[in-house]
């Protein structure tokens, strides 16, 4: 072999090597400190309220949800976990918890998977809480998930360390 071969094929061992270390040193970051947390709209809506007031009055929001009872949720609220105080308004979209960054609620949580539960309404305007096939579990009121199952207002969904709730 030449010499220059063998040089080429030191320098390739040694970037491959290199590739190695630093893969390595990114996957002990992630797992040390987690994934990061961010606060969806947290700088958009801060002054958001006080306009959605003088626009929105709410007489007229009840009047177009033309199947909302008195019992039917508005918001999602976190109680507990690193997100405490976290409220997603119920719009009748499909809410997605999980530590993945497309999701509505990112949790950085050691027990969530990147696409645990999902949160959604049916035909009726019952919200449905489904576990996405998670390795430790959604409950719902200690009882862990199995299927989609309808959730009452105010009961506790613990994902982890994190528990939501539906609030009016």
């Amino acid at each position: 072999m030449s010499e220059l071969t063998l040089t080429v094929m030191r320098l390739g061992f040694l970037a491959v090597l290199w590739l190695f270390v630093i893969v390595a040193v990114q996957v002990i970051r992630s797992d040390l400190f987690g994934t990061r947390v961010t606060q969806r709209g947290s700088r958009r809506d801060a002054g958001r309220p006080q306009q959605a007031a003088r626009q929105a009055p709410p007489p007229q929001r009840q009047q177009s949800g033309g199947r909302r009872g008195r019992n039917t949720p508005t918001k999602l609220v976190v109680t507990e976990g690193t997100l405490t105080g976290t409220t997603v308004a119920l719009q009748g979209q499909t809410i997605t918890l999980g530590r993945a960054h497309d999701s509505t609620i990112v949790l950085d949580d050691d027990y969530a998977s990147s696409r645990h539960a999902r949160i959604y309404p049916d035909r009726d305007g019952q919200w449905i809480v489904e576990d996405l096939g998670s390795t430790n579990g959604t409950y719902l009121d200690r009882t862990r998930l199995t299927t989609p199952t309808p959730i009452a207002l105010g009961a506790p969904i613990r994902i982890g360390k994190t528990v939501i709730e539906l609030r009016k």
